[in-house]
C-alpha cells in the first residue's frame, strides 16, 4: 500500500509541466477581473466619499439638511466634528458632520 503511494508521487512529478500555458491564462483572467471590480466597485465608492467629504466641509449656518437618519432641520451651529441642527422651533440636536446625507436648496423646509 505504501509503495503505491510513492509510486503515484513519482508519476506525478515525472509528469510534463503543460499546464504552463494555463497558469498565464488564469493570471490574466484574475488581472482582468481585479482591474474591472476597481472600476465597477472600488473607484465610484472612492469618489462618493470625496463629494461627501466635499459636502460635509462646505457646511455653513443656515443651510438646510437632511440627516441619514431621515431628520430635516436648519444647521443652527456649526463645530469642528459637530454639527447642532434645529429641527422645529426650540428643537435642536447635535449630530456629527458626517451624520448629515444632503444639503437642501433653500425655502425646502418652509415648503414642507
Amino acid at each position: 500500500m505504501g509503495l503505491s503511494i510513492l509510486d503515484s508521487l513519482a508519476v506525478a512529478q515525472a509528469a510534463p509541466a503543460g499546464g504552463g500555458a494555463g497558469g498565464m491564462s488564469m493570471l490574466l483572467i484574475l488581472v482582468v477581473m481585479f482591474v474591472a471590480m476597481y472600476f465597477m466597485l472600488i473607484r465610484p465608492q472612492q469618489k462618493r466619499q470625496k463629494q461627501h467629504r466635499a459636502m460635509v466641509e462646505a457646511l455653513a449656518k443656515g443651510d438646510e439638511v437632511i440627516t441619514n437618519g431621515g431628520i430635516a432641520g436648519r444647521i443652527h451651529e456649526l463645530g469642528d466634528s459637530f454639527v447642532t441642527v434645529e429641527v422645529a422651533e426650540g428643537v435642536k440636536i447635535k449630530l456629527q458632520r458626517a451624520s448629515i446625507s444632503q444639503v437642501l436648496p433653500k425655502g425646502t423646509l418652509k415648503s414642507a
